[in-house]
């Protein structure tokens, strides 16, 4: 079994690396192929990432390479962890926004667009020539925002599935407070991605939900950074992302007070390399646990090993809506547990979506439709009827300068700008 990772340079490949090290019975990769412009890092990463293998006694090949054709020939599935214009520019979609008074995030409000019109037709340029170098792989997306380029890659007819860290984090984190191993339990996890709520925890086929907030709200609203008033009244768990919606000004605030999330990583994937670079380092270092991504390893492992070996599995994955929601188009990405197998992913039934949760995924779907566009076809226009449907811009003063500033800021990674 072959696997590429593509953004195989990136700090986060060694959580990866170790999960296919420890979970080799569910997912015997033979041999695992880095695939990254950036050699430099390319060599320290691939460096850990072999000496990790034979630390745990791993019989699979690893290399890597810069050749994208190369690295993903004759793969049976290929994972997209790339970040176009690296910390950097992560960094401006973290800052410019506030200027506005909006909120500077990666992967939501305006720089979440940015980072999807840089992204998008990278991630379909590579998708195309992993059809045809290996035309019956998998594409796993990681790559965010991870809702948008999974619409894009299944759009083209690829066979993609999206795939994010946020259910399993909470699987963990309620498994923990309830003393059950995690897989006992299953979660009712529904929305978009970056945009879900857990509606129901389920363990030994009892919903558990009411006694989990009974017993540890404040413990899981502190996690959350939200008002347990607040998950009281909801009556379910949402994504820590809708602290984006829910407290947006309290978060621009916060925002203006501190370095970004960006800079704080690049310091930290600084020191990480430094490690990395150790020849004796063999194992994961536990800085990486603050890089983000957490769990991000099981759930790749899961989701590869389902889709090549045609489990039918369930798991929590980002995929076609097909009437799941039937508020939404067909074609909307959604994320929900579905049964994953050679096929693909298939959404499991869900009960409706209540009005406090259903308009806020309608009014977010209809802003992914409009980035989508703006990412395939570009244009002022476009960009600007992405950012006045979002909602958390929608004033047209706020759109309208919002778009000259993402413009400016990302000219040299748009094509017809």
């Amino acid at each position: 079994m072959k696997l590429a990772v593509v953004g195989g340079g990136s700090t986060y490949t060694p959580e990866l690396i170790d999960g296919f090290a420890r979970l080799r019975e569910a997912l015997p990769v033979t041999e695992l192929v880095l695939v990254d412009p950036a050699a430099d890092r390319l060599e320290l990463v691939g460096g850990l990432a072999r000496r990790i293998f034979a630390r745990q006694g791993h019989p699979g090949r690893i290399t890597w390479t810069a050749d994208l054709d190369a690295g993903v020939d004759g793969a049976d599935a290929v994972l997209l962890q790339l970040r176009v214009g690296g910390q950097a520019a992560r960094n401006e979609d973290e800052t410019w926004p506030l200027d506005c008074g909006c909120v500077g995030q990666e992967t939501t409000g305006a720089g979440g667009l940015a980072k999807a019109l840089r992204t998008v037709p990278v991630v379909l340029d590579i998708a195309e020539r992993v059809r045809r170098r290996s035309p019956d792989a998998w594409i796993v997306d990681f790559t965010n925002p991870v809702g948008i380029v999974t619409r894009a890659l299944l759009a083209a007819g690829h066979r993609a599935v999206g795939l994010c860290n946020v259910a399993i984090g909470f699987q963990r984190k309620f498994a923990a407070h309830l003393g059950v191993a995690p897989e006992a339990v299953s979660l009712g996890h529904v929305g978009l991605n970056h945009l879900t709520w857990e509606r129901s925890v389920t363990v030994d086929g009892r919903d558990v939900l009411s006694g989990l907030l009974a017993d540890h709200g404040e413990a899981i609203a502190a996690d959350l950074r939200m008002p347990r008033a607040l998950l009281d009244r909801l009556g379910v768990v949402p994504s820590y992302y809708l602290r984006y919606y829910y407290q947006h000004d309290e978060v621009v605030r916060e925002l203006l007070g501190k370095p970004s999330r960006a800079a704080e990583v690049a310091e930290m994937e600084r020191r990480l390399l430094e490690l990395y670079g150790d020849p004796a380092l063999d194992t994961k270092p536990e800085l990486l646990g603050k890089r983000g991504g957490a769990y991000y390893s099981e759930a790749a492992v899961a989701l590869t090993s389902s889709l090549l070996r045609d489990t039918g599995d369930v798991q929590v994955v980002n995929a076609l809506n097909n009437g799941t929601l039937p508020f939404l188009p067909d074609d909307a990405v959604i994320e929900v547990p579905a049964a994953v197998d050679a096929r693909g992913a298939h959404p499991l039934p869900v009960r409706p979506l209540e009005p406090l949760f259903a308009g806020l995924v309608a009014g977010v779907t209809a802003y992914e439709q409009l980035a989508l566009e703006a990412a395939l076809k570009g244009g002022r226009d476009r960009v600007f009827d992405a950012l006045l449907a979002h909602p958390l811009i929608g004033q047209t003063a706020y759109a309208d300068r919002l778009t000259d500033e993402l413009i400016a800021h990302n000219r040299e990674h748009l094509a017809w700008a």
